[in-house]
């Protein structure tokens, strides 16, 4: 049997969750302003910084009264940065239902030791069930499992008179799904995901409520000097203008401006989740009519349209060792890196074996629907590799 190659060829190859793909259209000279050789503290550095904040929130929406800082450490520093200053003052419940909720069910049972905490898990593929969640407690949560591809339907399951504070993860899914911000108290990320912005700087986003918590709560832990916002009941102002704890790269925050300049011409938000949307669809609808693959997300409504995970239901791979069923998947993607049509997209090392397609809002749908093409042409090969082997 012959297999044909694909005609046409993705123009990016580029479907990494994480760094993620630049933006349409970029080159290094986006970034031929940026304030090189120069102190962040000077005014340009500054400037730059606080520019960076508020085009963040315009093109997210972030209320006004919400306050926005520049963290170091990507995403993971700012979950961090909200766990250790925040939590302690009440119970806590963590979700999670992947690698990275569960990562924050270590720090908050293991690090910090919060007695009073109830842990939600739930598989790869699922959600926990929401409609068990204490709000009197505070509540850790992320919004989009990247190595799962499960994300939350939509904030409804949180009430507006919660006592608690919610901390959401939301690193994969800022600039590519609607976020509900009064039902959030804390939202983090880092602007090398949908953005495709260049990696080690997080962002944190804390509402009035959690402001408050910082003024009238000292945790009982010593805090580390780049988690400090607050000093004397009062809360660092001049960290939510710009000010970073540390020494940020003024070449990445160039990049960043570059993306949020990109997005904002586009229409902010809502242009971002269409095209995110539109990525997804077309991946669904290649899904839809191919036997071999689907969805580690079994529940339409939580899947996730930026770090879309799949998995190979063919019955001869699915009848393999586990071992096995690992090492088809890596194939796949081996062969797709070999043909430089896909890189990166193999599944996350701590999740079930298979493939992750990042189809967040710097992807373009026409490299999507030519990469389809050649994972049928990758799994046709590979196929026909386990039949000789048999």
């Amino acid at each position: 049997m012959t297999i044909e190659t694909p005609a046409v060829r993705p123009a990016n190859a580029c479907f990494s969750s994480g760094p993620c793909a630049k933006r349409p259209g970029w080159t290094p000279e986006a970034l031929k302003d940026a304030a090189l050789g120069r102190s962040h503290r000077a005014k340009i550095g500054k400037a730059k910084l606080k520019l960076a904040i508020d085009l963040t929130r315009e093109v997210l929406g972030v209320p006004a009264d919400y306050r926005i800082g520049i963290t170091p450490g990507s995403d993971t520093g700012a979950v961090e940065m909200a766990l250790w200053t925040l939590l302690g003052a009440r119970g806590v419940d963590v979700l999670a239902w992947e690698s990275f909720g569960d990562g924050w069910v270590t720090d908050v049972v293991k690090q910090l030791k919060i007695k009073d905490t109830r842990t939600l898990k739930a598989g790869y593929g699922e959600l926990p069930n929401l409609g068990q969640v204490n709000f009197d407690n505070d509540v850790v949560f992320t919004w989009n499992g990247t190595t799962s591809g499960v994300r939350v339907p939509n904030a409804d399951w949180i009430p507006a008179g919660r006592k608690g504070l919610t901390i959401c993860d939301a690193t994969s899914a800022a600039f590519a799904q609607d976020l509900d911000w009064p039902k959030l108290d804390v939202v983090t990320f880092s602007w090398q995901k949908a953005l495709g912005g260049e990696g080690a700087h997080g962002v944190i986003i804390l509402s009035p409520r959690a402001a408050e918590r910082l003024t009238t709560y000292t945790p009982a832990w010593p805090l580390p000097k780049l988690f400090r916002l607050a000093k004397g009941g009062k809360i660092t102002e001049g960290f939510f203008e710009g000010e970073t704890i540390n020494t940020p790269s003024m070449l990445c925050v160039e990049d960043y401006l570059d993306a949020l300049q990109w997005a904002k011409r586009l229409g902010g938000a809502k242009a971002l989740i269409a095209r995110a949307d539109a990525n997804a669809g077309a991946v669904a609808a290649w899904v839809e009519k191919t036997p071999w693959i689907d969805f580690l997300a079994r529940v339409p409504e939580t899947r996730s349209n930026t770090s879309v995970c799949l998995e190979v239901v063919d019955p001869a791979v699915a009848a393999l060792p586990p071992e096995a069923k690992a090492a088809f998947a890596k194939a796949l993607a081996s062969v797709l890196e070999k043909e430089k049509v896909a890189y990166d997209i193999g599944s996350y090392r701590d999740a079930p074996a298979g493939l992750r397609i990042w189809c967040g809002a710097t992807v373009e749908t026409a490299d999507i629907e030519a990469l389809t093409a050649w994972l049928d042409y990758a799994f046709a090969l590979e196929k026909a590799k386990l039949a000789k082997a048999a």
